[in-house]
């Protein structure tokens, strides 16, 4: 029950203040419109200033901003196209690039197999050097040694004559001549060949 009562009270007091209101409302309703719809000569000339504003945004403002704007969009695709550009110059340097390494690198097999090849060809060389000299060696120290065969032989003989003259002479008592020592010597030899 208080809560309708103060409903009641409530309802009262907003009858009375809208009544009060009405006049205020009325003023406020005359200002409102005076404030919405502005005389004439004033509307012109906030007319007039906003399309001067309005020119002179466009004519000092946007322009040189779109200009500018146009400008760095030019610059910005120029640089994209030269670094697409750059990218492809890139990419045909590093082809070329690689299929020189694979050159120098084929060039460096082929130089590496002439070397062994030269190498072993050297080898093969000093080795039939080596063996023609170690062979002639052989042959120098053969006939060498032949020779001294016969030079010992020939000493030999020569002093086996000697020692038969002397045994011979020293037999006989006589002097031999050179025939019968040749003889003497010849048959001695022949003896000791046998």
């Amino acid at each position: 029950m208080k809560n309708r009562l103060k409903l009641i009270i409530l309802s009262l007091l907003s009858l009375v203040t809208l009544s009060s209101c009405q006049d205020v409302g009325e003023y406020i309703s005359e200002s409102i419109t005076k404030k919405l719809v502005p005389n004439l000569g004033s509307f012109l000339t906030q007319l007039a200033a906003l399309i001067v504003l309005i020119i002179g945004v466009i004519v000092l403002g946007y322009k040189p901003i779109k200009k500018m704007l146009n400008k760095r969009q030019d610059y910005i695709e120029s640089n994209i196209k030269e670094a697409g550009e750059k990218n492809k110059e890139a990419e045909i340097n590093l082809k070329q690039s690689r299929e020189h390494v694979l050159s120098c690198q084929k060039q460096a097999e082929e130089i590496i197999f002439e070397a062994k090849k030269q190498a072993n060809l050297e080898r093969a060389t000093i080795l039939e050097d080596t063996q023609k000299d170690v062979e002639e060696m052989k042959e120098t120290a053969k006939k060498q040694i032949k020779e001294s065969e016969e030079e010992a032989k020939e000493n030999i003989r020569k002093e086996m004559i000697n020692v038969a003259l002397n045994a011979s002479s020293e037999l006989l008592k006589r002097n031999v001549n050179d025939k019968d020592n040749e003889r003497l010597v010849d048959d001695f030899i022949k003896g000791i060949d046998s």
